[in-house]
């Protein structure tokens, strides 16, 4: 199966080829406008119409949101603006003592006819203060339930193993092998 993966991030589209073994994924970047909300599936599903306006092929898109409990699910969807504004430690600042948290992604796949949306949950908390250097975006301020280091910490087979990304994305793969039957 050939598809579009669209994304400006090379980590997030590493990640996504690394879990969907047997599916061929092409990378695009595509200049999207994205609707301010702070729902990842309102989010993906609006990008994924308009990218298949300019593709017109299979196409993925992918979106994470990062709800944090003591915030009341703020950032979600719009952590990307958050962290360009107030940083990694800007959101371990404001975060509280309440650092409940959890991490969605939401993917959505389109052929033109058909509009699914797939999701994965990562529960865990906000770290004090940021740690690690692998991983992107908020992996160095996210720790997972079970576990004493941040994303950021851990190898990618590991964060492979437990991610909120790794879960859409395996939901995914579910539903492309049976396009393949």
């Amino acid at each position: 199966m050939n598809m579009y993966f669209i994304t400006s991030n090379r980590n997030k589209f590493d990640e996504a080829a690394a879990l969907l073994r047997g599916v061929r994924l092409r990378m695009k970047s595509l200049e999207l406008r994205e609707i301010q909300s702070i729902s990842v599936r309102d989010v993906v599903k609006e990008k994924a119409m308009e990218a298949y306006r300019v593709v017109g092929m299979p196409l993925l898109v992918e979106d994470t949101g990062l709800y944090i409990e003591s915030l009341n699910g703020f950032p979600g969807a719009l952590v990307k603006w958050v962290l360009e504004s107030i940083g990694r430690e800007g959101v371990c600042r404001i975060t509280g003592r309440n650092r409940s948290a959890y991490a969605e992604t939401c993917i959505c796949y389109t052929d033109g006819k058909t509009v699914k949306v797939f999701s994965g949950r990562a529960y865990g908390k906000i770290a004090v203060k940021p740690r690690g250097r692998s991983g992107f975006g908020w992996d160095p301020i996210f720790v997972p339930e079970g576990h004493k280091t941040t994303f950021a910490e851990m190898r990618m087979e590991e964060k492979n193993r437990i991610s909120h990304r790794s879960r859409a994305f395996h939901s995914f793969r579910r539903y492309a092998s049976s396009l393949r039957d």
